[in-house]
């Protein structure tokens, strides 16, 4: 039987947080930010084994962030690129993981995400499926800059789309794409599924799913995740 897992790369140092510990460490809304995702995959059924995988010289890790998760555990083989911790951790993952098996890419950062969108996400990608992954029609106009910082083009939104994630791919054929594209350097998986030929399904995402990438965002992804409470509590 096919069985769905989760990857989450968390060696990265988020510098654009200027913050003292990585963004995936600070807290939010009681726990750090990393655990918020952890929870929601431990909760589900459908998730067979979560892995978390660190920079081996990550010196704010602590046991403690595991306390009371069954299905999570960490791989300290993290990379010096998201691509390459993903790649890394696919290879870690091997001895618990099927080639067919779906693995679900998830970003540390991204502390909104909820089950509803985990499985709007697997009910959507079928058998025939190459995988896919969660994102947002955009709704903003675009604008391309020039070296001045000046208007140059306006680009057309239809058809755009922000990507989020879990971003669901087979684990064999992942790690295929990402040994053979690897030093092209991709910033998603869903990319290094296209440059191997394929196209991955968008499947709608959630404004609450954003990733905190700045000091700001923390107190803009709080407030939606407290709106959504309000929401669900008030039914």
């Amino acid at each position: 039987m096919t069985q769905y897992h989760v990857l989450i790369p968390s060696a990265g140092s988020g510098s654009r947080m200027q913050s003292a510990a990585p963004k995936q460490y600070l807290p939010l809304n009681g726990k750090p930010i990393l655990r918020h995702a952890i929870d929601t995959f431990e909760a589900m059924p459908e998730i067979s084994q979560v892995f978390i995988v660190i920079a081996p010289e990550d010196a704010y890790w602590s046991e403690n962030l595991l306390q009371g998760c069954h299905k999570t555990q960490v791989l300290s083989c993290g990379g010096d690129s998201r691509a390459a911790s993903v790649y890394k951790g696919l290879q870690a993952m091997a001895s618990y993981v099927n080639q067919d098996d779906w693995v679900l890419v998830h970003d540390a950062a991204r502390p909104g995400l909820d089950a509803a969108m985990v499985q709007r996400l697997i009910a959507a990608i079928s058998s025939t499926d190459v995988g896919g992954l969660l994102a947002l029609p955009l709704a903003d106009t675009l604008k391309r800059a020039d070296t001045t910082q000046q208007v140059a083009e306006t680009i057309p939104r239809e058809s755009l789309w922000q990507a989020q994630t879990p971003q669901m791919f087979k684990a064999g054929m992942l790690q295929q794409a990402l040994a053979a594209h690897l030093p092209r350097q991709p910033t998603d998986e869903a990319q290094v599924m296209e440059w191997a030929g394929y196209a991955p399904k968008l499947v709608l995402g959630d404004l609450k799913n954003l990733k905190i990438t700045y000091p700001h965002d923390i107190a803009v992804v709080l407030a939606l995740m407290q709106a959504t409470q309000s929401e669900q509590d008030a039914k």
